[in-house]
């Protein structure tokens, strides 16, 4: 075949082509010899790749832009080769090198697309090997990949779902108006959305996009991934519920209440409107309760609660705070005759007998009430005044009927005994007047101490020791918060110094952080006293409330990321009581969430109690959160506690307070839980800075 090859330099072309196509290594050689052989109509041609060879020959190197391949070589021969022939040698040797370079480049493009594909196909498998949903989109919004995660989650296969607008999974298709340009423009953002699946099913999800960007740096579509959180919002749904509503009659409990009373006293401030706080407690509730049963007493209590909210203004808010015991408030007042219209038209729903099982019951009820902002600026204070007004109502009125007064204490002795608080904290830094107590932490298995928490008192010269919530809020109105929070903080840190000097091991002890201090210095001032007593973090806790987590979050995480950076831990106090939305309560540094002690004291014989603190231990394991109750003191509690998966707890039930002495003692001679019997009950008047 190639031996046959003409002097025909066409046909030598086309010979060159055929054996670079089709052949290959000392084939190849061989043919290109052949070729050059019929090129020169000279015998002994030869093709040999790599160096040039020894001896004394006709050589002409074949090699092509740089690139060096191999040498066409004759052997040395009486005749001389002619100029021409060199000169048509070199022409073969240069086509040669360009045919072997466009080779070469082939095979590395193709072995480029090969390791491209394979690649290509990796990622695939990866994708579709995760349990998360990923899908990929372009800039308009049009889905390019769709892995088995998807699939599984909306139903759809890949053929249905690739090529079509992302809109479609949407449950409000108005979200995606402008969503590609935002995500495009900001870089990525996480958010929960609603999206629906084939089958119709509207669900919650986490989604999170990141942007996709060519080599340029350019934004060329979406990556998004999703996971349904169905589960997680109704257990948010459900908590949320059983921690701000009234299980019975489905009003807002104490807690909504001054949640809502509190902001509503704020735009009441902004707009100087006058409002009111209503305390109504019903007559003779507690004969028919022991006489007709619980179940009757709260059929009558869910009439009562609907009568009093079809007696009021959409606007106006009615709770529940307890047993027979009720809470109105009314802003925008314009008149004082507005407040008694209302009072007297709550009283008049009474009027009416309540038929309940067969029975006609008739109840009365006496209302206090307090007026914002004559008698007081905050809702704790209202409620208290419209309290006491209330008793006054019932020792004026007739024991069924009932009736209404106004609240009509001057304040002055109370700002004066304030005044006097404040004077006196003054002095007690000067005269070293504060003390700490500190409450053990136990292990709920092991029993044994784990921490404890300081807690600040007051040797007041005249009025003996005082407990923190005969200071502390006047502390925080005053400012003086922050002064008092240093003296801890170095207390704190001097007395585990005296600890570790004294050979124990590194136990932590937490401080409870107020609002006020929770600023960007905060974690420089932790710092400084760390340094100045020679302490490492593992020292020390910070407890702070979840209020905290609700405002300017980037900043607070930036702050807690810089105390967690110093060995510190941080724990979420009185969870399930303030304002935080779970779905942001991932993104903080917390390492323990602290259930309140109005969730703990009504275990096990409280439903909604044990429901909450369940709910409470079962979201802290979902987001790997160590979990301890606070106010523990029966062993009923201690056992439901246990038993739902609490990691530790602090009460009565181990230790109440105990000054530092006390306190290292229990460390030395390692005293542990054991629970016997049934604790008696101590007071829980207790909160600390």
């Amino acid at each position: 075949m190639i031996s046959s090859v003409g002097t025909d330099d066409l046909a030598c072309c086309s010979a060159l082509l055929d054996a670079m196509q089709n052949l290959h290594g000392p084939s190849l050689s061989a043919a290109l010899g052949g070729i050059a052989s019929g090129f020169l109509k000279r015998p002994g041609g030869k093709y040999l790749p790599g160096p040039a060879p020894d001896g004394d020959m006709l050589k002409q190197a074949v090699e092509y832009e740089g690139e060096h391949f191999g040498y066409y070589c004759f052997p040395d021969s009486a005749g001389a080769y002619s100029a021409l022939e060199c000169q048509r040698l070199a022409m073969l040797a240069g086509f040669t090198g360009r045919l072997l370079q466009r080779q070469a480049d082939t095979e590395r493009r193709a072995r480029s697309l090969d390791q491209i594909e394979a690649k290509l196909e990796q990622q695939a498998q990866i994708l579709n090997q995760m349990h998360e949903s990923v899908i990929t989109m372009d800039p308009a919004g049009f889905i390019t990949s769709w892995n088995r995660g998807a699939e599984q989650l909306f139903g759809y296969t890949a053929l249905e779902a690739i090529g079509r607008n992302v809109l479609f999974l949407y449950e409000n298709e108005d979200e995606g108006d402008s969503l590609a340009d935002m995500f495009l423009e900001q870089g990525g953002r996480e958010m929960e959305v609603r999206r629906r699946k084939k089958s119709g099913e509207t669900f919650w999800a986490s989604l999170s996009l990141s942007v996709m960007r060519d080599q340029h740096g350019n934004p060329i579509g979406l990556i998004g991934y999703i996971n349904d959180i169905t589960e997680r919002k109704n257990a948010e749904k459900l908590i949320h519920h059983l921690a701000y509503y009234d299980s019975l009659t489905g009003l807002p409990n104490r807690t909504l209440l001054t949640r809502t009373v509190d902001q509503a006293l704020l735009e009441a401030r902004q707009d100087s409107m006058h409002g009111c706080v209503m305390f109504i407690d019903l007559n003779r509730f507690k004969p028919i309760n022991d006489t007709l049963g619980h179940v009757a007493g709260d059929m009558l209590l869910v009439e009562v609660a609907i009568r009093l909210r079809r007696a009021l203004r959409e606007q106006d808010v009615v709770a529940r705070l307890g047993a027979d015991e009720f809470a109105v408030a009314l802003f925008d007042i314009d008149k004082d005759y507005h407040t008694g219209f209302v009072a007297q038209k709550l009283l008049a729903t009474f009027d009416e007998p309540f038929f309940i099982d067969g029975h006609e019951l008739r109840v009365g009820a006496s209302i206090g009430v307090s007026m914002y902002p004559e008698d007081a600026s905050d809702t704790e204070t209202l409620l208290r005044l419209a309290d006491i007004a209330m008793y006054r109502a019932k020792r004026g009125g007739d024991n069924n009927e009932g009736g209404y007064a106004y609240y009509s204490e001057e304040m002055n002795r109370n700002t004066l005994d304030l005044l006097r608080i404040e004077t006196g904290l003054l002095h007690a830094f000067e005269y070293d007047e504060l003390l700490l107590y500190y409450q053990p932490k136990v292990d709920m298995l092991a029993g044994a101490i784990t921490g404890a928490e300081a807690l600040v008192r007051w040797q007041h010269p005249e009025r003996g020791l005082l407990l923190p919530g005969e200071f502390i809020p006047i502390a925080e109105e005053t400012g003086l918060i922050v002064q008092l929070s240093d003296w801890v903080l170095d207390a704190v840190c001097r007395q585990a110094r005296s600890w570790k000097e004294a050979g124990l091991a590194p136990i932590r002890i937490a401080l409870n952080v107020t609002a006020r201090e929770f600023t960007r210095s905060l974690p420089d001032r932790v710092r400084a006293a760390l340094n100045k007593h020679r302490l490492g973090g593992e020292w020390l806790e910070l407890e702070i409330t979840e209020s905290m987590l609700m405002h300017s979050t980037d900043r607070v995480i930036s702050i807690m990321e810089k105390i967690c950076s110093l060995g510190i831990t941080i724990s979420l106090d009185d969870f399930g009581t303030g304002y935080s939305s779970l779905s942001y309560l991932k993104r903080f540094p917390i390492n323990t969430l602290k259930i309140d002690r109005s969730f703990t004291m009504g275990i096990p014989e409280d439903t909604n109690d044990c429901a909450i603190a369940s709910a409470i231990i079962g979201i802290a394991k979902q987001l790997r959160h160590k979990v301890i109750a606070e106010g523990v003191e029966t062993e009923k509690q201690f056992n439901f506690l246990k038993e739902a998966g609490c990691n530790e707890l602090q009460g009565y039930i181990f230790s109440p307070p105990v000054p530092a002495g006390d306190f290292h003692h229990m460390l030395l001679e390692g005293r542990r839980l054991k629970v016997v019997g049934e604790h008696p009950s101590l007071p829980l008047d207790d909160f600390g800075v």
